[in-house]
């Protein structure tokens, strides 16, 4: 089985106007979406009506059609051709029916076994999604591109994101820097160690992690409430973007997306 589960944490700091910093223990899965049916086959844990699941409809195009075939189709525009590589999703579970994904991290590979691609899936708490698209260089995962969707209403829909990643193995890591006219305003990322995707480690992740999608979007709002208190300025939620998707282009030497 090529799916399995990451335990660790993720983090998040503000450097302006003033300092924000909070971390809390996660548990993520990486899922491969060729596994899905099987993995609900075969685990007594794992599955619709079970304590943890994965619906597809939470995800892409959001109405239950193929997965592979969305990101496959999404690919094209940016000239990748997975020629039936895999595709994993990096993201949180449905824990007893409930998820949140503020970010969902899509690894594409080609028939080389090469990670050629990822798609980052970025949502808000007011119901909007944006995917960026992004083509890489298997030796370079590092890339950057324009801020499109208003993710936090103590932030403005300007500057840069710049990601640093790795490969998912025995450990898995995503960084993100928030640059704007004046410099750095924000970091986040998050880190986790794998484990295999059993019922065993599935047991584990209830027992250690009660509640965990629960908590999430629970701790988005309890994080808002202190960012207020200090003083954050509120940004109205603008409309999303037209397009359901950013295609990332050539990236220039500071990480910034060429037009």
């Amino acid at each position: 089985m090529n799916s399995s589960l990451y335990f660790g944490k993720v983090h998040h700091t503000r450097l302006r106007p003033f300092t924000h910093r909070f971390s809390y223990r996660v548990f993520y899965g990486l899922f491969d979406i060729d596994e899905i049916d099987d993995m609900s086959a075969t685990l007594r844990m794992f599955g619709d009506r079970r304590p943890i699941s994965f619906d597809a409809r939470t995800h892409g195009p959001e109405d239950g059609t193929s997965l592979r075939s969305w990101v496959e189709n999404v690919l094209i525009e940016a000239d990748v051709d997975l020629s039936g590589g895999r595709i994993m999703l990096l993201a949180f579970p449905k824990v007893f029916g409930y998820v949140f994904n503020p970010i969902s991290v899509w690894y594409c590979y080609d028939a080389e076994q090469r990670l050629v691609a990822v798609l980052h899936e970025v949502r808000n708490t007011f119901g909007d999604k944006h995917v960026y698209v992004v083509p890489l260089d298997p030796a370079d995962l590092s890339h950057g591109f324009a801020k499109k969707l208003h993710v936090s209403p103590f932030m403005a829909v300007t500057g840069d994101y710049e990601f640093s990643m790795t490969t998912p193995g025995e450990r898995v890591s995503v960084g993100i820097t928030h640059r704007d006219a004046d410099g750095e305003l924000f970091r986040a990322g998050l880190v986790g160690t794998r484990s295999e995707l059993n019922d065993r480690s599935l047991v584990r992740a209830l027992i250690t992690h009660p509640l965990m999608t629960v908590k999430v979007i629970g701790a988005i709002h309890w994080q808002a409430l202190l960012l207020w208190r200090k003083g954050a300025k509120f940004h109205s939620r603008p409309s999303p973007p037209a397009a359901p998707h950013t295609v990332v282009r050539r990236l220039d030497p500071s990480l910034k997306e060429i037009p």
